[in-house]
C-alpha cells in the first residue's frame, strides 16, 4: 500500500514525515536526527555537502556555505562559487534531494 510522504523545506531546518497508520511520523535522516539543517556547502574539490555535514564545516568554509536560502526564493539572488552562480532553486533542490534519499532509505 502506498504511503504519503510530506516534506517541509524550512528556512533553517527541513523535515520529512510519513503517514503510517493514519498518523504522521517524522523520519530520521541519515545522521539519525529528526531535522536536517537547510545548509548547503561547496567544497574546493567539487563535492556538495548538505545538512549536518555542511553545517559542521561552515565555520572553516564560510565563503562556500549557504543557509537560509529559502528567503531568496523568487528573487534574482545567486550564490557564487568558483564563477558559477547557484540560484535559490538549485540550492533548495540539493536539500530536497537529500531529504528524498533519507525518505527512500527509511521506506525501503
Amino acid at each position: 500500500m502506498p504511503r504519503a510522504v510530506g516534506i517541509d523545506l524550512g528556512t533553517t531546518n527541513s523535515v520529512v514525515s510519513v503517514l503510517e497508520g493514519g498518523e504522521p511520523k517524522v523520519i530520521a535522516n541519515a545522521e539519525g536526527f529528526r531535522t536536517t539543517p537547510s545548509v548547503v556547502a561547496y567544497t574546493k574539490d567539487g563535492e556538495v555537502l548538505v545538512g549536518e555535514t555542511a553545517k559542521r564545516q561552515a565555520v572553516t568554509n564560510v565563503d562556500r556555505t549557504v543557509s537560509s536560502v529559502k528567503r531568496h526564493m523568487g528573487t534574482d539572488w545567486g550564490f557564487d562559487v568558483d564563477g558559477k552562480k547557484w540560484t535559490p532553486q538549485e540550492i533548495s533542490a540539493r536539500i530536497l534531494m537529500k531529504l528524498k534519499r533519507d525518505a527512500e532509505e527509511y521506506l525501503g
